[in-house]
């Protein structure tokens, strides 16, 4: 297997900056509200929250992200017949939408509506964002691009729980309102920056774009597969937490937080960029995905914070080489058309995966701790993740051109 020739390094133009600053203010807006609201509706009312059942909070946040990832299937196979643009314009309006509302609930029905609505939103600019990134950026620098919108990601996910929490002081609606704002700020910037490419009509239903995704038995494969890589990712808000506070208190999520985030903002685009020059991008997802495995393996080690941090950095390392990969490869399964429902397609990975994730990790860390066999939810996620990049080398075996599948 050759490794292909270095891309030259990108400068951004217009349209790639709206892009990159847009990511920033999404993710910006998104964490600076959504770890607040188990803290207000669920915290003690002594302290100003409502007082609410964990359970009932969590069942709201987990439809939200159902909603989200069911109908971001939908928003990638849509952008293939409006263009992207107009999805993620109106993404970010119904989500400042969501989250102003937010804002005023005062009962269970009217959080999880305005919780729904904010799903649908993300929905709707999700796919279609990775879409826009694709149809303005050339081929072979298209890991720097996606490199680059993860690294602002990181950054909005850094800053947003500090503005959030700044903004509690002044109330759970300021900072319901203000996370709403940068939505709009957001649909500003893309309205400004980013071209609105018309697709070109083409014969059939609108969803069709789905059904030729999933009949791409190559594509099928990578994006089932992925499912693996997508339960170990998780476990840096499950399974890692749990470990990380039971060595050092409530505390440890903010360093914990902090490196993976910082790391991915330091390390991110020159270890694309390295990547690039010397391995194949195939070998690079599968070498990523064997050190996430690894990483998750030695926690099973860790009897100290810093030594679970240690291994939180190599965990970290491999997923900030996972994304731009996997995201670069599904933009190469796709035919030129249909880009945004082969992006939509693929996130049932992220939805599948995420979901069995969340009720694996802590079921496992439950279950070697009422069996006496602490190690176990590592060595279970270790195997995964070693059974997934050994499924990822095989399904993507033979990818020599653009897209494979294509012709219907």
């Amino acid at each position: 297997m050759t490794v292909p020739a270095s891309a030259p390094p990108l400068r951004p133009d217009a349209a790639q900056l709206g892009l990159i600053a847009a990511n920033f203010l999404m993710w910006g807006g998104f964490f600076a509200v959504i770890p607040l609201v188990t803290v207000h509706f669920s915290g003690s009312t002594a302290q100003g929250g409502l007082g609410w059942p964990a359970a009932t909070v969590g069942v709201v946040l987990g439809l939200r992200q159902l909603t989200q990832q069911g109908l971001t299937v939908f928003g990638g196979a849509w952008a293939d017949r409006v263009g992207p643009k107009p999805l993620i314009l109106a993404g970010c309006v119904l989500r400042c939408a969501g989250f102003a509302w937010m804002g005023y609930a005062t009962t269970p029905g009217v959080l999880l509506a305005a919780a729904l609505l904010a799903g649908v939103g993300g929905g709707l600019f999700d796919a279609p964002k990775n879409a826009a990134i694709t149809a303005v950026t050339r081929p072979e620098q298209r890991p720097q691009m996606f490199s680059l919108t993860s690294i602002a990601g990181n950054l909005g996910m850094v800053g947003g729980p500090l503005i959030g929490a700044a903004l509690l002081g002044l109330g759970f609606r300021t900072a319901a309102l203000s996370a709403a704002g940068v939505y709009l700020l957001a649909a500003a910037v893309m309205a400004v920056t980013l071209p609105h490419a018309r697709p070109e009509r083409t014969p059939g239903r609108s969803l069709a774009g789905l059904a030729v995704a999933a009949r791409n038995v190559p594509f099928r494969r990578f994006t089932l597969v992925l499912i693996g890589y997508f339960i170990l990712s998780t476990q840096i808000n499950v399974a890692v937490t749990l470990k990380a506070i039971a060595l050092a208190g409530p505390h440890a999520t903010g360093p914990l937080y902090g490196l993976s985030a910082g790391l991915a903002v330091l390390l991110q685009y020159p270890l694309i960029r390295l990547t690039q020059r010397h391995i194949p991008l195939r070998a690079a997802l599968v070498g990523a995905v064997a050190l996430v495995a690894t990483s998750l393996g030695l926690m099973a080690l860790a009897q100290s914070f810093p030594a679970l941090l240690a291994c939180v950095a190599l965990y970290s390392l491999g997923t900030m080489l996972v994304f731009p990969s996997q995201q670069t490869l599904t933009a190469q399964f796709a035919p030129p058309a249909l880009v945004g429902s082969y992006f939509g397609f693929s996130a049932i990975s992220l939805g599948v995966g995420g979901a069995l994730g969340s009720v694996l990790g802590g079921s496992l860390v439950d279950l070697g701790a009422s069996v006496g066999l602490p190690a176990l939810p590592w060595l279970t996620l270790a195997a995964i993740g070693a059974v997934t990049a050994l499924g990822l080398r095989w399904a993507l075996r033979g990818l020599q051109h653009p897209h494979p599948g294509a012709a219907p």
